[in-house]
């Protein structure tokens, strides 16, 4: 039996999801939480083994909540249903241990089959979710420079043009500005005063 704790900060919600898995045979719905401080403590309560969590929510949200469940109730799988598909939203909650992420477009068919999914410590991801992680698996790795990157972020930051730097490095300007392309992309900036900025910020440059 696949005991199920709901947890969304709206009440509406909480009864339409409810209602989705009332009849199912190997489906119980132990309890409802409106909050992630209320969730880590019906987990433990009515011991359940599958939770259903939003993620933007007052007091404790749902990545946090999920992070502490992880240290509490390892057994416990966490699949994240929500509106939200950014990147902002996605990346921290499947890093905090989520099993899976669906949004609240989802069918019921899809719903029931996930949960059923999750209980077996299936991953399950919607397909903007997937998309979004495909994504982030080919980008460079953010915040990562190569040594390469770290000297001509060093010259920028001490003031030299792309000539300047390509001359004190052996390379051509066009190896320059595609170091910096690559060093805008993995600290998310977009030019080269904000790149310097953030390298400071992060400690990269000192």
């Amino acid at each position: 039996m696949i005991r199920l704790l709901i947890v969304d900060d709206h009440p509406v919600v909480r009864d339409g999801l409810r209602a989705t898995f009332t009849g199912e045979p190997d489906i119980e719905v132990v309890g409802e939480a409106g909050n992630g401080r209320e969730a880590i403590d019906m987990v433990a309560a009515h011991d359940a083994n599958v939770v259903l969590m939003d993620l933007r929510m007052p007091e404790l949200d749902g990545v946090r909540a999920i992070r502490r469940l992880r240290e509490t109730a390892p057994g416990t799988r966490v699949l994240v249903l929500t509106t939200f598909d950014t990147d902002s939203d996605v990346l921290p909650a499947i890093e905090a241990g989520a099993t899976g992420y669906l949004l609240k477009d989802a069918t019921t068919d899809e719903l029931l089959k996930a949960v059923r999914a999750a209980h077996q410590g299936q991953s399950v991801l919607s397909p903007s979710v997937a998309n979004r992680l495909i994504g982030q698996v080919r980008k460079p790795q953010r915040g990562t420079l190569s040594p390469r990157e770290l000297e001509v972020l060093k010259l920028v930051a001490a003031g030299a043009t792309n000539r300047e730097a390509a001359s004190k490095l052996f390379i051509s300007e066009a190896s320059i500005k595609t170091h910096l392309l690559h060093i805008y992309a993995k600290l998310d900036v977009r030019d080269r005063a904000a790149a310097v900025g953030e390298a400071y910020r992060r400690g990269l440059l000192d």
